[in-house]
């Protein structure tokens, strides 16, 4: 180890003297040592380079630092606790290449920068090539506007149910982050169909014409775009084709029961719920799928008093975490007493009237059309 200790002492010489090249040099030849003989050295000798590397990079001058990290960032051979002592600095200029790319950072690297470091910080992590569901759902929460956008257009970023439910959520004073949330080729259907519901006209539009998979959407009133959007989304759900054919079965053996609805909404299995709701009230799936999503109770309630579901089948729908209700106990009584004293035939021509005004707009002329937009999506609330 003479060898080292003769570097350690050169890089710190030069740094008193304030000799950038001769501190690269020797970081540089201390770094080759330690990757010609990792298999031979003891493990006391590997932490004695760890301290080594965690000193010299702090005690190294900020450029010089910038130039190490960028040289050492997609170098898989690259000594783990040099990296981390570039990923661990303050600085991110410093940090950034190591965390965006370096192959020696593992997940619980990556899970401590992300949790406490700096934004730039959290943004250098969000442009990894790969990105697991674990980070990313810390980058969410914790990330500003700029780190949330990386996150969501990068197409290597594993992201969580509960990471979509909150893009989505972000998403509805973001026109730029409904975009990349939208055009995500993972996005559950049922974080789909929120985000559409909530975004404006002009980003469904831009979500139509970034996917070609919708680049035979009719551009009109909003209502009819997120229709025909989901409807394609829709056929070429794999989930959502079994969930209708078990459903179209039960109907045609006149075996569909709202135990069927019930135990949908209870297992949290959205497509089963839709579908077999919408069997029973007798309404398009739009409908059933707008209302399990809506956030106001009402809408549940009316569907499934038509549907002729009780309060236990009632509850066990408001409690599903796709609508993210979030209901108290006061609420869910509250709700309650609400559905109890509604009755069947009021809910049964709401649905009607419902219905007929969809059918309305559908041939509608556009203007017609935007200006009944609004009252249209409010009519189960």
């Amino acid at each position: 180890m003479t060898m080292l200790y003769s570097l350690i002492q050169e890089v710190q010489d030069a740094t008193t003297s304030g000799s950038t090249n001769r501190q690269l040099k020797a970081l540089t030849r201390i770094t080759d040592l330690f990757l010609a003989g990792s298999a031979r050295y003891s493990k006391r000798q590997v932490e004695l380079f760890d301290e080594v590397f965690k000193i010299l990079v702090e005690a190294i001058e900020l450029k010089t630092r910038i130039k190490l990290a960028r040289r050492f960032a997609t170098d898989a051979d690259a000594p783990p606790a040099l990296v981390r002592a570039f990923a661990t600095n303050d600085a991110a200029a410093v940090a950034g290449p190591v965390l965006s790319l370096s192959p020696a950072l593992g997940e619980g690297d990556l899970i401590a920068s992300a949790s406490h470091q700096s934004q730039d910080h959290l943004l250098a992590i969000a442009q990894r090539e790969t990105i697991s569901e674990a980070i990313t759902d810390i980058l969410i929460e914790r990330g500003e506007a700029k780190v949330v956008r990386a996150v969501a257009k990068n197409a290597g970023a594993r992201i969580s149910d509960d990471g979509f439910g909150e893009l989505v959520l972000r998403s509805g004073g973001d026109g730029e982050l409904a975009l990349h949330v939208g055009t995500r080729r993972d996005i559950p259907r049922h974080h789909f169909l929120r985000l559409l519901e909530t975004a404006s006209a002009s980003v469904c539009r831009k979500i139509v014409a970034a996917n070609p998979k919708f680049s035979d959407v009719v551009q009109g009133a909003v209502t009819e775009v997120i229709d025909d959007i989901n409807g394609q989304v829709r056929r070429h759900s794999s989930a959502h084709a079994k969930a209708k054919f078990r459903i179209k079965r039960l109907s045609e053996w006149k075996e569909l029961r709202e135990v069927d609805v019930h135990m949908g909404a209870r297992s949290q299995n959205f497509e089963k719920t839709v579908a077999a709701l919408s069997a029973l009230a007798g309404c398009a799936i739009e409908i059933a799928e707008r209302a399990v999503l809506n956030e106001n109770p009402g809408a549940v309630q009316v569907l499934a008093k038509a549907a002729g579901c009780s309060w236990a089948t009632v509850k066990a729908l408001l409690l599903m975490t796709v609508a993210e209700r979030k209901m108290s106990k006061a609420d869910l009584e509250l709700a309650r007493e609400s559905f109890e004293r509604l009755e069947r035939r009021t809910a049964l021509r709401v649905l009607e009237f419902h219905e007929a005004r969809r059918n309305m707009l559908a041939h509608a002329s556009p203007s017609m059309a935007a200006g009944e937009a609004a009252k249209l999506e409010a009519m189960l609330g």
